[in-house]
């Protein structure tokens, strides 16, 4: 018998149940739904797992658990999980596997046991769209073995231990203080499908920050899943950017729930700068705003001195937490990137108020244009919710000119979701019909479509900074990466001459990490299609000036940052 990789501290706990412990490492396959904090949270859980001694694997047929990391913000997302769970018990039992089946994150934390097999639930339609709620039925065994919420990944070798001597579980106890400061979360490497070569790591990755939220918008359950706001300490964070870079990461994006909310009270006072204590002129919170502390404002500043190579982004964040000296910074560091994401959710006033958003669209619109002035070029994307409680087509019309005013680069549009424990649940009426709510939702997403094709339209003859994630999906031929507006931008893998000479001895073959000059050509509502011109670093293309003349060409080339 080959010998037994459990931990010795979770095999002790089952020594009663020698008989169903597996004498191999067990094997534990993730599927990831929702945000990007999600796709964090993955990355935490398999470090938790792998020092434990499980074993990560990347296909299903490999595994012995299932884990799936979930989403809550609306019933589709909770929908998709539990045909998951249908689809993996059904193929479980007929390929004869005894597989264990978690489920993790908000969705988790939102049910808890109820989640679980023969917890006297069911789930009707696990197959057909929406689901309206839960009705008890004494047969049910579609759940999960164990549910675990945001904050209790540390309890997840546990879990699945107990999982596989029949012992089902739940831990979703929300914390006040976990961050996963000191977990270096396991970061994939990409995939043949993104990556040029299937052991070549991704140029980005995704640093946690700060957990939970305290806003509290009528309409949202993240702070009853997610839990209050809590920032990790900002020399944690340092360094783990700092062994990202070294390591061959050029593009970090800062998470959390409220990203711009940080304030790490580990450090009495700023060091660089002036931390801020006042809110987005125009906005107001629900809570006693933060004192001291070191504020996002000094993560930025800190984030973006560890290398003038490093590309910084942020999100999520709220409009309220953009006081003037974040723009500022964000206007005088070239490597942190003009791209905001300023969540709107609606353009009428009165839908605002009822959603508790702290801000009028007046406010809203004096903020883009302060960003405006502040950043020249930035991109502004955004959050829109159709069918609110009680939004009338006057209030819907509201959004769509909010939308065609700002001129957004990308939109996000999504029909209201009634959840339960939101203050919409409990004070609100649900009263906008689902045909309308459907129907202003493709309204939206159509006019943000439009406003995303003439952004990218007005990029055609730029020359462009874009880092090379890997190769395209639809073409080995192509390469893809991200300009500083986030727009994705798809080019020819091989950059075949020279901007100085022409000469097409000088074929170069591009790779993921590679900062390279495009010129852009083309343009839909989604991306941006080019022609790669030279490499270069992110330091040289920002230093070179915007009017570049090259004696071999009769155009000007327009470079954009």
């Amino acid at each position: 018998m080959s010998p037994c990789y459990l931990p010795g501290y979770l095999l002790s706990s089952l020594r009663k149940f020698s008989h169903a412990v597996p004498c191999r490492p067990l094997k534990v396959y993730f599927e990831t739904y929702g945000c990007q904090m999600n796709r964090s949270d993955t990355e935490v859980a398999k470090s938790v797992l792998s020092t434990a001694g499980l074993q990560n694997v990347s296909s299903f047929q490999e595994c012995d658990t299932v884990l799936l990391m979930t989403c809550a913000i609306r019933e589709s997302s909770e929908s998709k999980i539990w045909r998951r769970l249908h689809h993996y018990r059904l193929v479980a039992k007929q390929q004869g596997r005894s597989i264990k089946i978690g489920v993790l994150g908000c969705m988790a934390e939102r049910l808890k046991e109820k989640l679980l097999c023969n917890s006297g639930f069911s789930i009707d339609r696990l197959t057909s769209g929406a689901i309206s709620n839960l009705e008890p039925h004494p047969s049910q065994s579609v759940g999960a073995d164990f549910v675990c919420g945001p904050d209790a990944y540390r309890d997840l070798p546990r879990l699945i231990a107990n999982a596989h001597a029949g012992i089902q579980g739940a831990s979703v106890a929300l914390s006040l203080e976990e961050t996963y400061a000191d977990v270096r979360p396991v970061r994939r490497c990409q995939a043949s499908e993104d990556a040029l070569e299937g052991n070549q790591s991704s140029p980005s990755a995704f640093i946690s920050v700060m957990r939970g939220c305290d806003n509290m918008c009528t309409y949202c359950i993240v702070p009853f899943v997610r839990g209050r706001e809590r920032s990790r300490p900002l020399s944690s964070i340092i360094d783990e950017a700092a062994q990202l870079f070294e390591a061959g990461v050029r593009n970090i994006t800062l998470l959390g729930q409220n990203v711009n909310s940080y304030c790490d009270h580990s450090v009495p006072q700023s060091r660089t700068l002036t931390s801020a204590t006042h809110l987005t002129p125009g906005f107001h919170a629900i809570y006693r705003p933060k004192l001291g502390g070191l504020r996002f404002v000094n993560l930025l500043d800190e984030v973006s001195r560890i290398s003038p190579e490093l590309r910084i982004r942020f999100t999520s964040p709220h409009p309220k937490d953009f006081p003037p000296e974040v723009l500022q910074l964000i206007a005088e560091r070239h490597n942190i990137c003009s791209h905001l994401h300023l969540p709107a959710q609606s353009g009428s006033a009165t839908v605002l108020d009822r959603m508790g958003r702290g801000y009028t669209p007046d406010a809203y619109l004096a903020l883009v244009e302060t960003v405006r002035k502040t950043i020249p070029g930035v991109a502004i994307t955004s959050d829109f919710i159709a069918g609110f409680c009680g939004e009338t087509e006057d209030d819907h019309e509201a959004s769509v000119q909010l939308i065609k005013n700002v001129g957004y680069s990308f939109t996000f549009c999504f029909p209201y979701s009634m959840r339960e424990k939101t203050r919409a649940y409990h004070r609100l009426v649900d009263d906008v019909p689902l045909e309308t709510k459907n129907r202003r939702h493709l309204e939206l997403r159509a006019v943000g479509r439009q406003a995303s094709l003439e952004f990218n339209r007005a990029q055609i003859g730029q020359i462009q900074l874009v880092l090379v994630e890997g190769r395209s999906r639809r073409s080995f031929e192509d390469v893809f990466g991200f300009n500083d507006c986030n727009v994705k931008v798809i080019f020819p893998r091989m950059m075949a001459q020279s901007p100085t000479t022409g000469a097409t001895s000088n074929a170069t073959t591009l790779n993921p990490g590679d900062y390279v000059a495009v010129r852009v050509e083309e343009a839909t509502s989604q991306t941006l299609r080019g022609r790669a011109l030279w490499k270069t670093t992110l330091k040289k293309f920002h230093e070179d000036s915007h009017e570049c003349t090259y004696e071999n060409t009769n155009f000007t080339m327009r470079l954009q940052c």
